[in-house]
């Protein structure tokens, strides 16, 4: 017999919420049976036609098999833990929670009810991103991870930018995704984390930063930088930098001239990769010029939460194991909040 679609709720429609949801909606073995908002939000074209409930609680109530979380960060640990003790399956967007404790509460629960918990690291998805991890892995350690995602927003992007500070820093906003890239490609335990931060517009809170910089020390002797910046002071240059060194070589994230760091599609888009060979022979000259693979046939942003929640029905649907994907969740929160620490408390953190 085919298995009945699974029933979603998606709760936050947001950018990210509304792509999810027209994930969702592509995808026959999905219904939405329903969609929340805190507040009144415009709706794809495509969304339209699906009930809007007026509360979290009445989205539960509806019995879905799948509850979809993309609100502010500050919401996804309740949220999560709430809908895995209603007994169902969650999906959560990153980060997963504001505290390393309350993440590890969360995948508790999921452990114990037994509902798949799958948290949003659309990178894991992304096939060009995937061979950027292998190419770098393949040259193997000690590494050194070169990375930044810098965003020169204004108007809607701006405001976007300014409502996520209000619980969560750049660092930590976005900082998951590249330093869970580093992890996937050391395969080592972090040590030590440092971060700083500087305050570039009045427009946030006096606590607050929309710039911020960590670095992290693994115990194979790899170190890894991080750089975030958001606001319409960002410069757009070498916005976006995803290099990875090693005593073998390079692998580097090539992107095309004339790129914009407030478009979505740019902060998953590779373009092409670079592969640098550091053999030299007897002259010291290297023996083989650089690869480049082109990656211009990549999904673009829609594409990525389209496999994202095919990965999310495979996990449900076949029983996958998700313990280690939920523990390196938890591993990278832990790096840059210890980041965001650092930055506050002018010190470094050991973990």
């Amino acid at each position: 017999m085919t298995a009945k679609p699974l029933r979603v709720f998606v709760a936050g429609l947001g950018q990210m919420g509304q792509s999810h949801a027209l994930a969702y909606h592509a995808e026959p073995d999905f219904e939405i049976v329903g969609l929340y908002n805190r507040s009144p939000v415009e709706l794809k074209d495509e969304l339209k036609a699906y009930p809007m409930v007026d509360s979290f609680e009445a989205g539960l109530a509806l019995k879905p098999d799948l509850v979809s979380i993309n609100t502010y960060s500050d919401s996804h640990a309740p949220l999560a833990i709430a809908a895995m003790e209603a007994g169902t399956h969650v999906f959560v967007e990153k980060p997963l929670a504001p505290t390393a404790e309350e993440a590890r509460r969360v995948v508790e629960t999921a452990r114990r009810t037994g509902r798949k918990l799958v948290v949003g690291y659309i990178l894991r998805h992304h096939p060009s991103w995937q061979l950027f991890i292998e190419k770098a892995r393949s040259f193997g350690p000690p590494y050194v991870m070169r990375m930044n995602l810098n965003q020169q927003s204004s108007g809607h992007a701006w405001h976007i930018h300014k409502q996520l500070m209000k619980t969560t820093s750049p660092l930590v906003d976005c900082g998951v995704h590249y330093v869970d890239v580093m992890c996937l490609i050391t395969g080592a335990r972090p040590v030590e984390v440092r971060g700083m931060g500087v305050r570039l517009s009045d427009e946030i809170a006096p606590d607050q930063v929309n710039y911020g910089h960590l670095q992290v020390i693994f115990d194979d002797g790899s170190v890894g930088w991080y750089e975030a910046g958001w606001g319409p002071m960002i410069s757009e240059t070498a916005f976006f930098v995803k290099d990875v060194m090693s005593p073998r070589g390079a692998v580097s994230i090539v992107m095309d001239e004339g790129a914009k760091s407030d478009d979505i599609d740019t902060h998953s888009k590779t373009a092409r990769i670079r592969v640098h060979h550091a053999e030299t022979g007897p002259d010291g000259r290297f023996t083989r010029s650089d690869d480049m693979v082109s990656t211009e046939d990549e999904p673009g942003h829609q594409g990525l939460c389209d496999r994202e929640q095919a990965f999310v029905l495979k996990a449900i649907r076949e029983d996958i194991d998700l313990s280690d994907h939920m523990r390196d969740a938890v591993t990278s929160l832990e790096i840059v909040l210890a980041a965001d620490l650092s930055m506050r408390e002018g010190r470094s953190v050991k973990l």
